[in-house]
């Protein structure tokens, strides 16, 4: 459970970053994204878990990239069958999972004596994590910069329907388009990245005190 709170992918070992500044201004490509990794993680981690303790360490990186590549590979094909609007949405981003930090890192963290649920449970949260981190950047970027938050849109081609809805009424708020827009979304992480640290730190203060 730490990897969602405080050891998060994203907010405190800042990890992955490329797809949490490229496909958050719209929720929905957030969660899936999240989803996704989750996916990818998930499934690596059932075979690096196996395979671990038989891999020599000199070729380690090169195993796991092929497995992981494996996975991005069905994982795109399905998008791109299913749901084309969402894979073009994902753009190189999807790809790029081959090699991000988070999906590579964690595998290469497993060592030959951790337990095969442990992988598996580190895995899951490690992919939790990240995508509670994407979905909450998306959130603050959607709703301050176009006053909606889309819940499906993309994925009407399989739902056969679309979920955007308005936060705000339209007459009293004027989004902030910055915030959909690549600045926007430093501007949101650098203050969700504080946030965290502070709290992190007066946690630790009161630990100290008490």
């Amino acid at each position: 459970m730490k990897s969602i709170i405080k050891e998060n992918p994203i907010f405190v070992t800042m990890l992955g970053l490329c797809p949490a500044l490229a496909v958050t201004n719209n929720f929905e490509k957030a969660y899936m994204m999240g989803i996704s990794v989750i996916v990818v993680l998930l499934l690596s981690g059932l075979i690096v878990g196996l395979i671990k303790k038989i891999v020599p360490d000199n070729v380690k990186i090169p195993v796991y990239i092929v497995i992981i590549g494996t996975f991005v590979t069905i994982l795109e094909m399905i998008l791109a069958k299913f749901i084309p609007n969402l894979y073009s949405a994902f753009s190189i981003y999807l790809s790029l999972l081959v090699v991000n930090c988070i999906v590579l890192g964690t595998s290469l963290s497993f060592k030959k004596e951790d337990k095969y649920l442990d992988v598996i449970k580190k895995s899951f949260f490690t992919g939790v994590g990240f995508a509670l981190a994407l979905c909450l950047i998306a959130i603050i970027r959607e709703v301050i910069g176009s006053n909606t938050i889309t819940i499906i849109d993309s994925l009407s081609s399989v739902t056969g329907s679309k979920i955007v809805f308005n936060v705000f009424p339209t007459n009293n708020v004027m989004p902030i388009s910055l915030f959909a827009e690549p600045a926007g979304a430093f501007i949101v992480l650098g203050i969700l990245m504080g946030t965290f640290r502070w709290i992190r730190t007066r946690k630790g203060g009161n630990n100290e005190s008490n």
